[in-house]
């Protein structure tokens, strides 16, 4: 193998998996009132090193539906992936587990999140797709605002 094979960058998925799920319908009565809900949804995400060339980045999100004052339902996923990572430049790392990782993961979070919904015999949950990118060009912002304010 020649020295420029070994330095090419490399990025891909090696296992994609369910790292943890959960679905709660916390009381039958839910299903005799007119359907109205009002979602909360929460995500976020996560990057672990597995070793020098592996990482975990994990997508997680809990949605709860309330029906008329009440919980109808509380379903909570997290869709991990094991990413081969190897000579990519350290400053472009953030927005590879940040923004391109989560990108991957998220049409199979979605999709599990909609499973368990129509199992536990409620209409379909669609999530709305997300712009990670956008997400994250925010949150650099956001961070490196909160650093200029506390130099100043």
């Amino acid at each position: 193998m020649s020295e420029e094979q070994q330095t090419q960058p490399q990025l891909a998925l090696e296992r994609l998996y369910t790292k943890d799920i959960s679905f709660e319908v916390p009381g039958a009565h839910v299903f005799t009132k007119q359907w109205q809900p009002e979602l909360n949804i929460n995500l976020s995400s996560a990057a672990e090193k597995v070793d020098p060339t592996h990482f975990e980045v994990s997508l997680k999100v809990v949605v709860q539906a309330n029906n008329d004052g009440e919980t109808a339902f509380i379903v909570d996923v997290t869709q991990a992936g094991i990413f081969l990572i190897e000579n990519i430049e350290e400053e472009r790392l953030p927005y590879i587990l940040g923004a391109y990782c989560p990108n991957i993961l998220f049409p199979f979070l979605r999709e599990a999140v909609n499973d368990m919904v129509t199992k536990g015999s409620f209409p379909q949950l669609l999530l709305t797709p997300i712009n990670f990118d956008a997400e994250f060009e925010a949150n650099m912002q956001r961070a490196q605002a909160s650093v200029a304010e506390g130099q100043a």
